[in-house]
């Protein structure tokens, strides 16, 4: 069930969700979803919270057994007839899987992470309170879930199995055939064993951050906001300096452009005649204006990326007071505020092509740095 996410919109709040497959028995077996959300709600054809999900299993409306020869049907893909149907679950284990859920969409410890804090807490204490209340929490995961716990595919929840079992009595474990052997001191000792083996090599293993990672911690995203400023920009503009509408001229095959939205837009159009319009147009706003309805360069939406990406830099590298500015943001996400969903960040649409192209020259920026500390030779400069 973990890793298939979904959402529904409640009073303009997003409110996180997933779902599981399930049975209805209606007339028949039917697959469908259970949808699981985080403020408790849940959709198995109607809207329910656990106490109703509790009542459509114990109807059989949600089948947790099915019958041998009965017909079922996945809407609208196939239909069948059940041979020897078995399931994974019990109405009890069901409800568990569904709580476990929402205590993870709300990022609280779901039964089996209060399990592994309890196990932590006995291992500390040894007192038999203790152990008994890891075996309480042990129990209160689904018993279909029992298995890896412990997050060891070798082992299994063995190990946690023989401290959660009464000494003399069979150990606590699920799906397991034939005779089940009773706990011992002497598995109980090979448990605690397990667990300080255990512990010495989560001791020893110290996660090693990559080598080139920054010394801090990255900086917060920066958000670049679409401003225009038609009496003029103010002295200090800041981050605005940023926007491809902002005066600074540069100079692309011979031909100077006031800014970077009027190089873009006139590189844009096949048209020279237009090209020239763009280029002498008064405000930023007008250059895009004269060449939103022109005919476009054949192939530009696939290049469009890499020319702005040219005119960026020529732009930061004939301006090195603007350069300072987006080398200021240090190593912060640049979420650029103008234009289109391809090049704004847009919420869910936009693809913010222009603050990942800022960041890469901000890079390219910082390479240029460290390059001029390093003589022909390749060797630091003193």
């Amino acid at each position: 069930m973990r890793g298939k996410r979904t959402y529904r919109i409640v009073d303009g709040e997003r409110i996180e969700g997933t779902w599981r497959p399930i049975f209805i028995q209606n007339l028949g077996y039917h697959l469908t979803d259970l949808l699981i959300f985080a403020d408790g709600a849940l959709w198995c054809w109607e809207w329910v919270d656990l106490d109703g999900l509790r009542a459509k299993l114990e109807s059989g409306w949600i089948a947790t057994t099915l019958e041998p020869g009965a017909r079922a049907s996945a809407h609208h893909l196939a239909s069948w007839r059940f041979d020897e149907p078995r399931t994974a679950f019990t109405p009890e284990t069901l409800l568990g899987e569904v709580a476990d859920e929402i205590d993870r969409l709300n990022g609280r410890p779901d039964s089996t992470a209060r399990c592994r804090l309890a196990l932590d807490h006995y291992l500390e204490t040894r007192a038999e309170a203790d152990r008994r209340a890891l075996r309480a929490a042990y129990l209160d995961i689904p018993e279909h879930l029992r298995t890896y716990a412990l997050g060891d595919m070798d082992s299994k929840d063995g190990p946690l199995v023989a401290l959660c079992t009464d000494i003399g009595e069979p150990l606590i474990t699920y799906r397991s055939s034939g005779t089940v052997p009773a706990a011992t001191e002497r598995t109980r000792e090979h448990a605690l064993a397990y667990f300080a083996d255990r512990a010495r090599a989560q001791e020893a293993y110290v996660p090693r951050r990559p080598a080139d990672d920054p010394d801090t911690a990255p900086a917060g995203a920066l958000h670049i906001p679409e401003r225009h400023y038609p009496n003029g920009w103010p002295e200090t503009p800041g981050p605005h300096v940023l926007q491809n509408e902002y005066p600074a001229p540069i100079t692309i095959a011979s031909v100077t452009y006031p800014t970077v939205h009027h190089a873009y837009w006139a590189l844009s159009t096949i048209n020279p005649e237009i090209r020239d319009r763009v280029r002498r147009a008064e405000r930023p706003f007008d250059a895009g204006r004269l060449a939103r309805d022109a005919p476009r360069v054949p192939g530009w939406p696939d290049a469009r990326a890499a020319v702005m990406a040219r005119l960026l830099r020529t732009k930061f590298r004939t301006h090195p007071e603007l350069a300072e500015v987006l080398l200021a943001t240090r190593d912060a996400p640049l979420h650029y505020g103008g234009g289109s969903d391809y090049w704004a960040a847009h919420g869910e649409k936009g693809r913010n092509w222009m603050g990942r192209l800022l960041e890469l020259v901000r890079s390219e920026l910082h390479a240029d740095m460290i390059e001029h500390m390093f003589d022909p030779t390749g060797t630091l400069e003193a």
